[in-house]
């Protein structure tokens, strides 16, 4: 990949705020710098937006709500397929950029953009299968008409980790079902949004329909947003912590929500597993992204009587995995995000072995430019360790054991998350009984990668409300209204 390609797309990246189909400055001007996290080198400058510019783009979504929920459903859906074949032919350079950002492998990027694409072709289709129904009250008296509308204006908060897809899985329903959007990227990983952002502009998408503000004062953004009467939806992909404060904000003017939290993913491998199977399951699992994914195993839960073998398997493959920076050919472990990621990684690790745990491989951050941190095995994970109970979000996968099934479900569901789940075993009556038992809103069963445009993702307990994808994710921009007609 040479510097000069690399300049060129950077070139081509939109710089400023997205407001009622224009670029436009921040207030004042103020910009902020995006960084490269495998060599520390400024990327772009980017507008900072202030409270005011938040404003300003929720003016242009809520002018333009009439407009585009009056927009016929196979128009709005015509777009977004447009939309779809444009990152087609864009996909290079959104796999590039999202890796210059973000730090995730080539290989990976291109991945995402297959899979965040394909939101906006399976809710090109849903816009047309809106439906309500018609029919006679028990008692006789009048006809009930049940319709769908959008449900306005939505103000979405997108985390840096995966910054094609998690545009793609709001943006897409929303305007499916005839919502306007107001998007606040990462701070982190802001060009994708951005760029992104032309190619709908380019696809037909009309002015103020999506409107964007990159900052890096996102509270402050935020609030004046979200307690606007005029917003009806907010949508959040991020950490608990910051959803439950969100949440809060929300509650004053009873908004619909829609939060995508935590997690903190058991991956548990039963004695009659196939461990050639679960071994690759597990490497996908959890080096995916760096390991930087809400949907990665945090807590591998082994059998005793195959924990020993799997481990050595997973160990010689974890050694073996080349390190470095994304756009380099063959790598498969690029940088953690920032400093903090690598600090958090190294903190979690060296708590576990202070409660007996043994590093078998990696466990230490790496020096020179960039923010790496080793591809890691720990095994002997004691109860009580730090590692069991936080989200990891790096490269480091911790073994622990147990001996009958009931354990491993007890030791599955200690947690208050609950967002994915993995399971492997041979047995179709256990993996049935998984299904029931554990509390997760997600379950991979014998697969390590389970989000697909078609399916539901979302969890339970403090994973978060709502959910994304599938059938069921145009509905989170839809209100139900009952109208009753008297027989005559």
């Amino acid at each position: 990949m040479t510097a000069a390609r690399e300049a060129d797309l950077l070139g081509r990246v939109p710089t400023g705020l997205y407001i009622d189909g224009a670029w436009t400055d921040a207030t004042g001007g103020r910009t902020f710098p995006v960084y490269d996290p495998a060599t520390g080198d400024v990327l772009r400058e980017i507008a900072d937006a202030s409270p005011e510019d938040g404003i300003r783009a929720l003016d242009a979504a809520v002018a333009a709500q009439e407009g585009w929920a009056a927009t016929a459903p196979r128009a709005r859906g015509e777009i977004l397929r447009r939309a779809f074949d444009l990152v087609q032919e864009r996909r290079e350079d959104l796999a590039l950029l999202m890796t210059m950002e973000m730090g995730k492998p080539l290989a990976e990027a291109r991945g995402e953009v297959g899979y965040g694409g394909e939101f906006l072709r399976w809710f090109s289709e849903e816009a047309v299968r809106i439906a309500g129904r018609y029919g006679l009250n028990p008692e006789g008296t009048g006809r009930m008409v049940v319709s769908q509308r959008p449900v306005g204006p939505c103000f979405f908060i997108t985390p840096w980790n995966f910054p094609f897809a998690m545009a793609t899985r709001k943006i897409a329903p929303a305007l499916a079902a005839g919502c306007t959007v107001v998007i606040k990227p990462p701070e982190l990983t802001p060009l994708t949004t951005l760029f992104f952002t032309q190619l709908l502009a380019d696809a037909g998408v009309p002015a103020g329909v999506v409107n964007v503000v990159t900052t890096t004062t996102s509270g402050e953004v935020s609030a004046p947003i979200i307690a606007d009467p005029r917003l009806r939806k907010l949508s959040f992909t991020g950490s608990t912590p910051v959803g439950r404060k969100l949440i809060a904000q929300a509650a004053e003017g009873v908004l619909r929500v829609s939060m995508e939290l935590g997690g903190n993913a058991p991956f548990v491998v039963f004695d009659d597993a196939d461990l050639d199977k679960a071994v690759d399951g597990a490497l996908l699992a959890k080096f995916r992204n760096v390991g930087q994914a809400c949907t990665a195993a945090n807590r591998f839960i082994v059998h005793a009587a195959v924990a020993d073998e799997f481990t050595r398997r997973i160990t010689e493959r974890v050694q073996a995995m080349p390190v470095g920076r994304g756009t380099e050919d063959g790598v498969q472990i690029g940088p953690l995000i920032d400093e903090k990621a690598v600090a958090k990684a190294a903190e979690l690790v060296e708590d576990a072995v202070a409660r007996g745990a043994r590093v078998l491989t990696g466990g230490t951050a790496l020096e020179g430019p960039g923010t790496f941190y080793e591809p890691t095995v720990v095994a002997g994970v004691t109860a009580g360790s730090a590692i069991l109970r936080e989200e990891i979000f790096g490269p480091v996968l911790a073994i622990a054991t147990f001996t009958d099934e009931d354990e491993a479900v007890r030791l599955a569901n200690d947690t208050e998350y609950g967002l994915v789940s993995y399971v492997f075993t041979q047995d179709l009556a256990r993996g049935h009984r998984m299904i029931d038992r554990l509390e997760t809103g997600m379950m991979g069963l014998n697969v390590g990668v389970v989000s697909n445009a078609a399916a539901p993702f979302g969890g339970v307990k403090q994973s978060g409300i709502g959910r994304e994808g599938g059938a069921e994710g145009i509905h989170e921009f839809l209100s139900t209204k009952y109208t009753l007609i008297p027989v005559d």
